[in-house]
């Protein structure tokens, strides 16, 4: 089997082929008119050079972190790290990157089609936003196919590495790269959107008055650019992480499981039966003029749900001729069903076609307070459907997959059948993301869409076409929280297998059998400080939102009193300087939170030992799992509940009740663009950060000298 891993190739090609011939579909259809195309002309160039100046900063911390790890894979002659780590981590945040860079530039050369062709029809509205999203989509999974068939093949054929073992836990190493790009990618342009988002809504909308993307709101540009950057650019190199990181887990725990090469071929398999049976589903994507919110959100589930279901059939087959167990292809529909149904009640709480968002929406009639305490509730309560689902589909996976109630045999080692039931675990994760290919083009699609209905309302395009632009707005926040809730239940499964990779390393390295119970005060310090770092990092981006943000609050309204006849359309607005200000604070603010993610989990380390490490990450993998599902609904919650009053209800738009939604919004926003998705790249982060240092924690810790 060990000969098959070239169809990882074919996957990439495919999926390659599929990226370029949507985008070539897109740029087929006409951008509009000549103000269109300068609206979009605008976006693009904010977006770039916002681009290139993060690329940049995060350049010169790749730099500092790969001499660090070359120090420590070639000073100590492969001791404490494998001398192919430092060079898959910098190949591992290429790709993160380059996924991130494709997805935004197709977006921003599909928000002016999108709008002019909403100005046709509906579908044909959708039919181009999909199109993008597709691009996006089909981009991540190549790439993250790309990369992992390419270090297979490295390490198998030039390099000599013959022990399924040693090859998986080199390549669960190389994952830590995807994870340090994406950490950046997604806090830094989550800081961006967000501060131009909420300066834009709490001046223009509730200050002012004036619309959504008014051409006279100086960070109406802003704004636009922020949707690309942090939910397009950002949100391609998380989700490549994900995708990467649930396969390159499931390597690990194939090895140690008693697979073999088999149990590493089944992931790659897997993940290419996803990318065809995605590219089937997309060509379902397709809806009527005169589609409500409810007909359009069933046009992209039968889409998605049509791919899941191809994925589950050819699993089948595919899983008994690789391994020849059902019970591992019980494991993989836990992950297919328990992918789904994490979808369907994240679209409950958060599309306005469902009670809790309506219901949200009626609070507003008391004021911003009281919708704001009822966002918190709803994202509170969220979290239960979502934690109950992923714990059904840990338990079934595990014990379906050969997984016993004893894991430690007399010596204290973890039994083979603990170790299958734990790649039972992996591969539901991976079965969740196999069908990613679609589920990213329905959430890509969404920005593509916002900044659609932005260039529509600037450009003085018909009244229903924004409607019609709005329409696919409001239904690309509840696809974006179910990409979302998809990225963090899969984190929590991948998450449990690097945390057990982690157990195993350490093991493999050290004559000394470990405790690590909770019993031991280590483990419990360590599980306090992992749940610490959920709430400082959180705090640390929610702050970085709110400092940002009151800097383009401020120049707003500076702009709205120095500049005269703005608001009679006689003076254009300097959007140029609010986007300035949102590059230079997303830049600023994103280090911190980074820094925490890689410093915490090697100081707790180096002071609690491995078993303190260990802690960590099981606190950090709960605690956030929670926060991020919490802040994702909300998130999406309020802005629904807006939307859903700028329809009509609850006194529609210029209301009390939709400025107090609007506050609402202001609120969520940093939930579920900025805090809310990064969480999930904090837990991976933590857990390849503590294996690439587990030599140098086993060696250097406070403990030993006790």
């Amino acid at each position: 089997m060990e000969n098959l891993f070239w169809i990882g190739f074919i996957g990439a090609v495919v999926a390659g082929l599929f990226a370029v011939v949507q985008a070539k579909k897109v740029m087929s259809y006409s951008e509009g008119t000549e103000r269109m195309q300068k609206i979009a002309a605008n976006i693009r160039a904010g977006a770039n050079a916002y681009l290139k100046q993060q690329y940049t900063t995060v350049f010169k911390v790749f730099v500092v972190v790969f001499v660090i790890l070359l120090i420590l894979a070639f000073a100590t002659g492969g001791q404490m790290l494998s001398k192919y780590t430092p060079f898959a981590f910098v190949t591992g945040g290429i790709f993160s990157m380059l996924a991130g860079f494709i997805g935004m530039k197709i977006a921003t050369n599909s928000n002016a089609r999108t709008a002019q062709a909403a100005s046709e029809s509906l579908n044909k509205g959708l039919r181009v936003a999909f199109s993008s999203g597709s691009v996006m989509g089909f981009t991540v999974v190549g790439l993250g196919m790309l990369d992992i068939t390419m270090w297979f093949f490295l390490l198998r054929c030039a390099f000599g590495v013959n022990d399924p073992a040693a090859l998986g836990n080199i390549m669960v190493m190389n994952g830590m790269g995807a994870s340090f790009m994406a950490l950046f990618a997604r806090v830094g342009g989550g800081i961006y959107t967000k501060a131009a988002d909420v300066g834009a809504d709490l001046v223009g909308k509730v200050e002012a008055g004036i619309p959504e993307d008014d051409p006279r709101n100086p960070a109406t540009i802003a704004d636009n650019v922020g949707d690309n950057v942090g939910d397009v650019a950002g949100m391609g190199a998380d989700l490549y992480e994900s995708y990467v990181g649930s396969i390159l887990a499931t390597f690990a725990l194939g090895a140690v499981g008693g697979y073999g090469w088999n149990g590493m071929l089944l992931p790659v398999a897997l993940a290419v039966c996803g990318i065809i049976c995605s590219i089937f589903g997309s060509f379902l994507v397709k809806t009527k003029e005169d589609a409500t919110q409810e007909s359009l959100l069933k046009s992209l589930r039968t889409g998605t749900y049509t791919a899941a279901v191809l994925a589950a059939v050819l699993a089948a087959p595919l899983t008994y001729w690789i391994l020849g167990s059902w019970g591992v292809y019980v494991a993989i529909l836990c992950g297919l069903l328990g992918g789904c149904a994490i979808g369907y009640f994240t679209e409950y709480y958060t599309s306005d076609t469902y009670k809790p968002t309506q219901e949200l929406a009626a609070a507003s009639e008391t004021g911003s307070a009281t919708i704001i305490i009822g966002g918190i509730s709803l994202g509170l309560k969220s979290t239960m459907t979502s934690i109950l689902i992923v714990a059904a589909a840990v338990l079934v996976s595990y014990f379906a997959a050969g997984g016993t109630v004893q894991i430690v045999d007399g010596a204290g080692h973890f039994t083979s059948a603990f170790n299958q039931g734990l790649y039972g675990i992996g591969i539901a994760g991976v079965g969740m993301l196999s069908t990613l290919g679609i589920t990213l083009a329905t959430d890509a699609y969404g920005p593509v869409a916002d900044n659609a209905g932005g260039i529509a309302e600037m450009s003085g395009l018909p009244e229903t076409v924004r409607q019609r632009t709005d329409a696919l707005d409001s239904l690309g926040n509840t696809t974006a929280a179910t990409g979302k809730g998809f990225a963090i239940g899969s984190a929590s499964l991948t998450a449990l297998a690097l945390l057990v990779s982690y157990v195993n390393i350490v093991q493999e390295n050290t004559d000394e059998i470990l405790n690590f119970t909770l019993t031991s005060p280590t483990v419990l310090v360590g599980l306090f400080t992992g749940a610490m770092l959920t709430f400082v990092f959180t705090a640390e981006t929610m702050n970085a939102v709110q400092k940002a943000a009151q800097s383009i609050v401020v120049e707003v309204r500076r702009q709205f009193k120095e500049i005269p006849g703005i608001m009679e359309y006689k003076a254009e607005p300097d959007y140029a300087s609010c986007v300035g200000l949102c590059t230079k604070g997303a830049l600023r603010e994103m280090v911190s939170p980074a820094v925490l993610a890689i410093v915490v989990p090697i100081v707790t380390g180096l002071i609690l030992g491995p078993t303190g490490v260990v802690g960590l990450l099981g606190g950090v993998s709960v605690t956030g799992f929670a926060m991020a599902v919490f802040m994702s609904n909300a998130g999406g919650a309020w802005d629904n509940a807006k939307k859903y009053i700028e329809t009509g209800h609850h006194g529609g738009k210029g209301s009390e009740q939709h400025k107090a939604a609007v506050v609402g919004d202001t609120v969520g926003d940093p939930f579920k663009d900025t805090s809310g998705p990064s969480l999930n790249i904090l837990i991976k982060l933590c857990s390849t950060v503590s294996i690439v240092f587990s030599g140098l924690i086993l060696a250097f810790n406070v403990m030993n000298m006790l």
